[in-house]
């Protein structure tokens, strides 16, 4: 019988997948498997237990938000087999599964897993650490890991974004520069971002016909410190409009990118915190790892 390594965070966003346990461990079963059931119970428990168990599996399966699926995926890398991984969304935005057109029910996406077959993605890498949508400093990006998980809970992605706009009296411009697949590009912003998915953190959207999550390059996103009102209105309406190449945003392609920044600027991975350093090595591992989808 094959065996399916099962990781859950219980905590995830408002707990809509606890309620559906049962229901999804059937599906699991009836498929023929043999279920291997973990909750994790702390930061860094996912990437753990994965990375010390999946070489016993056949399958893995995450079901949590972005943070948890990072875990996952960073343990199933460092094990060093090479597994199908299965992804059921729960948490408070679900970034990633947004971008890969995941189910957002919980049963409906176990037998998405039963059914779909696995396609190879990439997975980025910041400083050795891996990531599978997005790394991201400046405004709005604290928001992500600094809001308490039960509020969050409480209040899903309108967490998110009322603990944005109490950021909002403490935007500073940084100054940054990036090298991007040999162009370079410096100057004063208020945010920037490396992904692979087109929603980031819920509120800026890309185009879908602008990114393909395996063709081995990031989209790259800087925006720059508004001078004055009307500067953030143009602002919020290319940002409104999904624009991302205006006279205050810029919008660049790259496999490898270098940060040069303050060493003391903070970044956020996949919705968790990441130390800045003075440079940040960021690079694309095109399709790095499979994950099951229709």
């Amino acid at each position: 019988m094959k065996r399916l390594f099962f990781v859950m965070n219980p905590y995830a966003g408002m707990k809509k997948a606890n309620k559906a346990l049962s229901q999804i461990l059937e599906v699991f079963s009836r498929a023929g498997f043999e279920v291997v059931v973990h909750m994790t119970a702390e930061q860094g428990d996912a990437h753990k237990v994965v990375a010390q168990r999946a070489k016993d599996m056949d399958l893995v399966v995450c079901c949590g938000g972005d943070g948890t699926f990072n875990e996952t995926v960073a343990g199933l890398k460092e094990s060093g087999v090479q597994l199908p991984l299965g992804y059921i969304p729960a948490g408070s935005t679900n970034d990633f599964a947004a971008s890969l057109g995941l189910p957002s029910d919980p049963v409906t996406a176990a037998k998405v897993i039963v059914e779909g077959t696995p396609k190879a993605y990439d997975l980025g890498v910041i400083n050795g650490r891996y990531f599978s949508y997005v790394a991201s400093f400046g405004a709005f990006t604290r928001a992500s890991y600094a809001t308490p998980q039960n509020i969050k809970n409480a209040l899903g992605h309108s967490a998110y974004l009322l603990s944005g706009i109490q950021e909002l009296s403490q935007l500073r411009p940084i100054p940054v520069k990036m090298e991007l697949d040999g162009e370079s590009i410096e100057g004063e912003y208020l945010f920037g971002a490396i992904s692979n998915t087109t929603s980031i953190g819920g509120v800026l959207s890309i185009d879908p016909k602008q990114v393909d999550l395996s063709d081995g390059l990031f989209e790259v996103i800087l925006l720059r410190m508004p001078k004055d009102l009307q500067e953030i209105a143009e602002c919020i309406q290319a940002v409104q409009k999904g624009y991302y190449d205006c006279e205050m945003i810029r919008f660049r392609k790259a496999r490898k990118v270098t940060v040069f920044a303050p060493g003391d600027m903070d970044w956020t991975v996949d919705g968790e915190k990441e130390p800045g350093k003075a440079v940040m090595e960021i690079e694309n591992l095109q399709k790095a790892y499979e994950l099951i989808n229709l």
